[in-house]
């Protein structure tokens, strides 16, 4: 005698036959592996490199379906190490970051564009030095995998951008010190434990 009706019975065997539908997997930044590097050109005679490093943010990765991923970051201002404190002093100063009033630069994704097989264009808000635009970061995955050492799933991302530091008002000295500024960024994430 079947005690389940046959309409239950249709359901259940097509809810098993039907794959999983995957859903994004949160993953924490590892800030010591995690860094934006910046330059600009110093009056035509050097490149001048800084440096971020030692912040947090959290990557939603859909493996599945990368373009449903999500990226939110806050990079505390002060965590810049720019090799010279003089130099540091300046850049925290109201003529640049002005830590005082904005102590953070934030960027959260809005749109992920995929370009190929590990490559996206992803769109996001930038927030520096109070100012919010839109920026396009040119990404690429460089690994997703099992970490040797913690022993969980991981992933590594490489970026770039350009960005006009006059439109986030930090034009000193433009354009005797290039108003481009060039951007790298690459970092680790490790799975967020369930």
């Amino acid at each position: 005698m079947n005690l389940i009706p046959a309409a239950a019975t249709a359901a259940l065997i097509a809810a098993t036959a039907l794959p999983a539908l995957a859903e994004p997997v949160d993953y924490s930044l590892d800030p010591s592996h995690s860094q934006v590097l910046f330059s600009y050109e110093h009056l035509g005679f050097s490149t001048t490199w800084n440096l971020f490093s030692g912040w947090e943010g959290t990557v939603s990765f859909d493996a599945e379906d990368p373009a449903a991923s999500r990226v939110s970051v806050s990079i505390p201002t002060e965590a810049l190490f720019t090799g010279w404190e003089d130099r540091f002093q300046h850049f925290m100063s109201d003529a640049f970051f002005d830590a005082a009033e904005n102590d953070l630069v934030t960027f959260t994704s809005t749109d992920i564009e995929l370009t190929g097989e590990e490559t996206a264009k992803i769109t996001g808000e930038l927030t520096l030095n109070g100012i919010t635009k839109p920026v396009v970061l040119d990404a690429r995955l460089t690994q997703h995998g099992e970490h040797p050492m913690e022993k969980r799933d991981w992933l590594g991302f490489y970026a770039t951008t350009t960005l006009s530091r006059s439109e986030f008002d930090m034009g000193e000295y433009v354009p005797a010190v290039s108003d481009e500024v060039e951007v790298q960024i690459s970092i680790e994430a490790g799975k967020v434990a369930d």
